[in-house]
């Protein structure tokens, strides 16, 4: 795609790092979706400036990827690591920042992408003061992620988040939900109001499925017989890792000596993925599962292929997932997936054709799926070929970004519309804890 004059991009994601070693504290999925669709727009003609927040002194303030697409780094508030639910109060400072740069740079964008509910409200502040249209991604929406917590772990901030999510479906140009499941939990949790279109995330089809599972177990010093299961994301409570190793040690194999388990995911001690890594540890020792267990830390995008392909089963146990971009990558490099049967993972999974699904949480569900893949090597290999065929028809990042290229065409060139006075939540030092009213059956029925 060739444009005759200059389309420039602004994607926002306050916290998501695109430029960051993915696997780290506050590096998943958001910081790849940003990162790949930020390139393959580039690689479509686009001039794509992506906007995230500095935490340390260390990082350059821009990172250039590759032609005409670049990170661009702007220190809002302390410079060092923030949890975003601490960050909506530097929130402002960030708007400045991009101003500021703006004006500096001669940068004009028609249009912002933005993503998570921080920096939507970044885009809303950007619409009043230049003129530009919004398209939004919610990664995760408030209103599911409070349902499926204890009421005294919802944060304080909470009350702002559910506020923003619902003025943001409602004025934006366009939401991108990323699966028919997220964009039913848009409308029967946030808004009936608003415009959404279902564009899913995507994944290197090169990268993911170009090592074969002999190559990698040799590469790991796996054994060819041995019964392999993976996990691979972020140390949170919410990924259900629990649900995991309490389900190994329910399985029939748990004896078997050739059952083999990795968790792959960063660390950082001291903050909530150390906390909950040393949680899943003590767990993994109390149930006799450290001799067969490997925590192999964070997994760069160069190795993870291989570990992807040396696994007889990734498994996703989360809570929630608006789509699972560990699901599509384990199921583009021909490994079937066991996964929660909630939101997009319902999409990207086909039960008893490229993997299993099993309730949240529910670990004789989770062992009895194991069970069945294992103790089938031939079933085991027709679900990772499906799942491969799949993720090679539906899932690339090119094809994601050219459904994004449409859309930000299509809106561009539309007129603005006169905006019309939406009240937004400002940031103050202190809120009130919200009073989430969504049920646990109301989520499930979304």
């Amino acid at each position: 795609m060739n444009f005759k004059t200059e389309r420039r991009i602004a994607l926002i994601s306050v916290h998501g790092d695109p430029a960051i070693e993915f696997g780290k504290e506050e590096a998943g999925g958001q910081n790849v979706y940003v990162r790949n669709v930020g390139e393959a727009l580039a690689r479509l003609g686009w001039q794509v400036d992506m906007y995230t927040r500095r935490v340390s002194a260390a990082q350059d303030e821009i990172v250039q990827h590759m032609p005409n697409c670049r990170t661009i780094r702007f220190s809002a508030g302390p410079l060092e690591f923030v949890p975003r639910d601490e960050l909506f109060g530097y929130l402002p400072e960030f708007v400045e920042k991009f101003l500021k740069f703006q004006q500096e740079n001669g940068l004009t964008y028609e249009l912002v992408h933005t993503n998570y509910w921080l920096s939507s409200w970044v885009g809303m502040q950007l619409k009043k003061k230049i003129g530009c249209k919004q398209v939004h991604t919610y990664h995760s929406l408030g209103a599911v992620k409070y349902a499926t917590i204890d009421q005294k772990d919802i944060p304080p901030i909470a009350a702002n988040r559910l506020d923003v999510e619902c003025q943001l479906l409602e004025t934006a140009e366009r939401v991108v939900a990323t699966s028919p499941q997220e964009k039913a939990h848009m409308r029967q949790l946030v808004s009936t109001k608003g415009n959404i279109d279902i564009i899913p995330c995507g994944t290197d089809i090169q990268r993911f499925g170009s090592v074969g599972r002999d190559e990698a177990r040799a590469a790991l010093k796996i054994d060819s017989d041995a019964k392999l299961v993976l996990y691979v994301g972020r140390f949170d409570p919410r990924k259900g890792i629990e649900t995991l190793v309490r389900a190994l040690r329910e399985s029939k194999f748990y004896s078997d000596e050739k059952l083999r388990v990795i968790i792959g995911g960063g660390s950082v001690p001291g903050q909530s993925d150390g906390i909950e890594r040393d949680r899943i540890e003590a767990i993994v020792d109390e149930l006799g599962l450290r001799s067969i267990t490997t925590f192999a830390g964070r997994l760069s995008q160069e190795v993870l292929p291989t570990y992807y392909a040396a696994a007889d089963i990734c498994v996703v146990p989360s809570h929630y997932e608006p789509f699972g971009l560990v699901a599509i990558e384990a199921m583009a490099s021909g490994t079937p997936v066991i996964a929660s049967d909630v939101g997009g993972l319902q999409f990207t999974v086909v039960p008893e054709q490229t993997g299993l699904l099993a309730p949240p949480q529910d670990v004789p569900a989770f062992a009895s799926c194991i069970d069945r893949i294992l103790e089938n090597p031939e079933w085991r290999a027709k679900l990772g070929e499906a799942a491969k065929i799949r993720v090679r028809k539906k899932f690339s990042w090119d094809g994601v970004a050219e459904q994004l290229s449409e859309l930000y065409i299509k809106l561009t060139e539309q007129p603005v519309p006169v905006p019309v006075p939406v009240p937004i939540p400002v940031p103050a030092t202190a809120t009130a804890t919200a009073s989430v009213t969504v049920t646990e059956k109301e989520l499930a029925t979304a």
